[in-house]
């Protein structure tokens, strides 16, 4: 086993301190979920994810991060990652993703959802189910020592025999005293995924994004961060922090609210 393997792969300390921020991570989820709707700005969202973890005595791991300004990402529609809370209003028909990051004595949780707001488009609501769908494909692929290709093994097929595109420019991240670490966790298979392997100890995200249209994407060169899809059409993502275990995968970020394995939206 290579020594920056080794490295990666938590103590039993580790382990508990990565429960533990994935765990607060997930309480912030549930906290503003009811305020994710129509008639509510972006910006009065992230102020209430600001409030909650200052409250709780933790950090927002966003702010600030490479100049990113706000505490948490809120991607609606065609925005596929990285969008910047402001003064825009959510409507009826959107889709929405809520990225949040919390870091709790020095360790971090990070988890996405996608939220639909009132009476949304078949296709809008056909790809956010097929983002939720494919990340719990993926977790439920992996075992203990397999490579990390095989997570996007699980989500290509499933995302394409349902007409949707994986998005490959954007991707998973090993976690834990880093907001990102090695493994790199492509969403699709390449070559350095079907070397790097997922050994018992490692935590990382798997948050695949789903495309309506073609994969493409296009940064917003205004802003430096919102990512959309080049087509314009419609994007969904779903993100747990996952720890490997001598037993599986144990997802550290499931909320007591939000939806579940098997949930149908």
């Amino acid at each position: 086993m290579l020594k920056q393997q080794r490295d990666l792969m938590l103590d039993t300390r580790g382990r508990d301190a990565m429960r533990k921020a994935g765990q607060a991570n997930a309480a912030l989820m549930d906290h503003i979920r009811p305020h994710i709707k129509a008639g509510v700005a972006t910006i009065e969202i992230d102020n209430l994810v600001q409030q909650w973890t200052k409250e709780n005595g933790h950090r927002p791991a966003t702010l600030g991060y490479q100049g990113y300004p706000k505490n948490c990402c809120i991607s609606i529609n065609e925005v596929i990652c990285h969008g910047i809370p402001d003064e825009r209003v959510l409507v009826d028909g959107d889709i929405v993703n809520v990225d949040i990051t919390t870091v709790v004595d020095g360790w971090h949780g990070d988890q996405s959802e996608t939220f639909l707001i009132g009476e949304v488009t078949e296709d809008k609501r056909r790809v956010t189910q097929a983002a939720f769908d494919c990340m719990h494909l993926a977790i439920e692929a992996i075992t203990p020592g397999c490579n990390v290709a095989t997570i996007g093994q699980a989500i290509v097929p499933e995302a394409e025999e349902r007409g949707f595109s994986v998005v490959r420019e954007y991707v998973g991240h090993g976690l834990g005293r880093q907001f990102h670490l090695d493994p790199t966790i492509p969403h699709f298979p390449n070559r350095q995924s079907r070397i790097d392997r997922l050994m018992p100890g490692m935590c990382f995200t798997i948050e695949p994004m789903i495309n309506v249209g073609s994969r493409y994407t296009r940064l917003d060169k205004n802003d430096g961060w919102t990512v959309r899809t080049k087509d314009g059409q419609a994007s969904a993502q779903f993100e747990h922090s996952v720890l490997m275990t001598e037993d599986g995968p144990e997802i550290l970020t499931q909320t007591v609210d939000g939806p579940k394995k098997g949930h149908q939206f």
